[in-house]
């Protein structure tokens, strides 16, 4: 059977990675001169409390060649096939990091990198819809296939407290933070083609979820939908209701966003994402 590994961006609640078999390779949090793995050294309430309280911002830093070569020559042993599905090349190193890994395997295994172009429950969306193809007994390359055809079919809107953590962590220019910071506004962002990019800007965090909503809204044939958050699980539960009200007969799920993408996203953060049928 075709294995299934992604990196701990996907913020795949840990019950389902179980379900779908998932393999996750977790990406670095770095506090100064302390490193940690994403859900596996530190849990998100330690991160988010550190994230506002420690005086050291923290960054973010892929998971090595190596990681993934360790991962890949271990399911090796079970299987000679596996489908590595990623977070967006466009903004981070780990789809590479990925491909320079499979040049390290030791064993005779044929393995597929994909690039989501997306992040957060944007590539969990795509990891899942592959796993339960895996699950199904499809083969390497319809798995492949069907990974590569779902990127084009997610999409995904982001709305951040502030700009703050975006550009302390390089994902925005400094240009766009003193608009936020002037004007005290609640930012949209979005990804297009993998780019993140500034899409829209709320007065109000209740504007803000609006157009979050307007959003998922606008799509007529939906698959799936989900809600990622940072620290407000009750306001996310809220908004996740209001977008089943809307597709009553389409699965959701409600995640929180981990520490790897919330170093970059900050306290207050909320996702919604879609996936056309």
């Amino acid at each position: 059977m075709v294995k299934i590994v992604t990196d701990s961006t996907c913020d795949i609640p840990a019950p389902l990675l179980k379900e779908l078999g998932i393999n996750v390779v977790p990406v670095y949090t770095v506090f100064g001169d302390k490193s940690y793995r994403d859900r596996v050294d530190i849990d998100d309430d330690a991160f988010y409390y550190k994230l506002t309280h420690d005086s050291i911002h923290p960054t973010t830093s892929v998971p090595t060649p190596k990681d993934f070569a360790e991962i890949y020559n271990k399911l090796a042993q079970e299987t000679d096939e596996i489908v590595s599905i990623h977070l967006t090349s466009k903004e981070s190193g780990t789809y590479n990091s990925a491909l320079l890994g499979r040049e390290l395997v030791t064993r005779k295994c044929r393995i597929e990198v994909v690039d989501s172009l997306s992040v957060s429950l944007g590539l969990g969306l795509v990891v899942m819809n592959a796993a339960r193809e895996a699950k199904a007994g499809k083969k390497l390359e319809q798995v492949a296939e069907l990974a590569r055809q779902t990127v084009p079919k997610v999409h995904l809107l982001i709305l951040v407290d502030t700009l703050k953590y975006v550009i302390r962590g390089g994902r925005l220019s400094k240009a766009h933070g003193i608009i936020g910071a002037v004007v005290k506004v609640k930012p949209i962002l979005t990804l297009k083609e993998g780019d993140l990019s500034l899409v829209g800007i709320s007065r109000t965090k209740a504007k803000a979820m609006e157009r979050l909503y307007e959003f998922a809204k606008g799509f007529s044939k939906v698959k799936e939908t989900a809600v990622a958050y940072t620290t407000d699980h009750e306001e996310a539960k809220g908004f996740a209701d209001r977008i089943k009200g809307l597709f009553p007969q389409v699965p959701l799920y409600i995640t929180r966003v981990g520490s790897a993408l919330g170093t970059h996203a900050g306290p207050g953060a909320m996702g919604v994402a879609v996936l056309e049928s």
